[in-house]
């Protein structure tokens, strides 16, 4: 069902061919980038984090890693994954296939800097064969994110 929600969101917007359906699995960073024939890098990543009983989505380009000292630094609170089994029932989407579109009410979502020198990124859309072309404008604009934020490390700033 969130493949669905989220085509229909994009439909609604206007985007509708932006959506992939893709043959090959698409869940992880490797997979993603192979099916889409892109860079992983470009693979815009959603990790789902617990704050307290608040579930956040952090969207992260693929070759960037959560910094547990950067995110405590601005959340002042230990990064706090939340369990595989939780994740659908708390974001609205399942593992391998969390993006930051058609997301449960009170779920928040943060956009990482590491995104920021791409022109187009590819977040998934739904489940784990599915993504959707966006600009970072775009991914701005339609993931209803609270604010561009600074947690990550392992990613170099040159596209």
């Amino acid at each position: 069902m969130s493949y669905e929600t989220v085509r229909a969101y994009f439909e609604s917007a206007g985007m509708k061919d932006r959506v992939m359906d893709l043959e090959k699995s698409s869940a992880t960073v490797e997979e993603a980038a192979a099916a889409i024939r892109c860079e992983p890098k470009q693979i815009a990543k959603t990790m789902s984090l617990l704050q307290g009983e608040t579930s956040v989505l952090i969207v992260t380009a693929g070759d960037a890693r959560i910094d547990n000292k950067k995110y405590k630094g601005l959340f002042h609170q230990k990064a706090k994954m939340i369990p595989a089994d939780q994740v659908e029932a708390r974001v609205g989407h399942a593992p391998g296939g969390v993006c930051p579109f058609s997301v449960n009410p009170g779920t928040v979502v943060y956009l990482d800097i590491s995104l920021k020198r791409f022109e187009k990124v590819y977040p998934a859309a739904g489940n784990g064969h599915s993504a959707v072309e966006l600009s970072i404008a775009e991914l701005e604009r339609h993931s209803g994110c609270q604010q561009w934020i600074d947690v990550c490390k392992d990613w170099t700033p040159e596209a």
